[in-house]
């Protein structure tokens, strides 16, 4: 009984040898230099070839999610930056806006101040003008985000990072960081294995800014604790919604590929 089981496993992996791909060409010349012994001297021979190569599918697979989780980070940080330029077209236009404004405001004030020096009256001061010039100014908001943004960028002070986004969606409700503090959290979360946590920061992004640019990849990031958690049907179904409600996105693509693979 016990030879029949190594003849049919010296069959089996001489199959898997000669199915194996191209870029194994190292695993094909382990295999093809067997020697020429006995049954079960080659037997023995394969399975420690055998499991060289579990061991080095097993270091490719950590090599791979390490890889993924960088890139991860670097789409993140893609979208940060496509965010925050976006952010600043558009206090640029608000500011323009403004100087025109202001401008308007000017020349009203000069022409009011001809008519009453012309009347022999001191011209008013121009409250309006001192208004308008305060909407100009930034808030605290943008350099709070920047500021706890910043603190991602560093491995060493991730709990710090958590605090700060904390502290600014509370600070700042209506800011139109939300979305992203949100998502950051949902990110520092998860790399800290809190699971729980990062699904629900992840939905919130969903949940409540549905056209944000974070929110394709936070919908992609809850089907993935999920099939982390192991409920691959809610996982499932995750993908597909990301895959209908953000079609064309990286996100899109990625849950295709999970799906694919399940």
């Amino acid at each position: 009984m016990s030879g029949n089981f190594r003849v049919s496993l010296l069959s089996l992996l001489l199959l898997i040898g000669a199915a194996a791909p191209s870029g194994a060409a190292h695993a094909q010349a382990s295999i093809s230099s067997v020697g020429s012994g006995t049954v079960e001297d080659r037997v023995t021979q394969l399975e420690r070839i055998s499991n060289a190569h579990s061991q080095l599918l097993t270091q490719l697979q950590q090599q791979l999610s390490a890889n993924q989780s960088d890139i991860d980070s670097l789409r993140g940080q893609i979208q940060e930056n496509q965010y925050q330029l976006g952010q600043i077209q558009e206090r640029q236009r608000q500011t323009l806006l403004q100087i025109e404004n202001l401008n308007a405001e000017g020349a009203g004030a000069q022409t009011r101040s001809s008519g009453a020096q012309a009347n022999g009256t001191p011209a008013p001061a121009a409250a309006g003008a001192a208004a308008a010039g305060q909407a100009v100014q930034s808030g605290d908001a943008n350099s709070d985000y920047n500021a706890a943004f910043a603190l991602v960028q560093d491995k060493s002070r991730q709990d710090d990072a958590i605090k700060a986004f904390e502290r600014f969606v509370q600070k700042y409700p209506d800011s139109t960081y939300q979305p992203n503090a949100h998502y950051w959290l949902g990110q520092l979360s998860y790399n800290k294995g809190d699971k729980d946590g990062a699904a629900h920061y992840f939905a919130t992004v969903v949940k409540n800014w549905p056209k944000s640019p974070k929110a394709p990849d936070a919908m992609y990031k809850v089907g993935v604790i999920m099939q982390a958690k192991g409920d691959s049907a809610k996982a499932k179904a995750v993908y597909q919604q990301v895959i209908v409600k953000y079609p064309g996105t990286d996100a899109a693509r990625q849950s295709q590929k999970k799906l694919d693979a399940q």
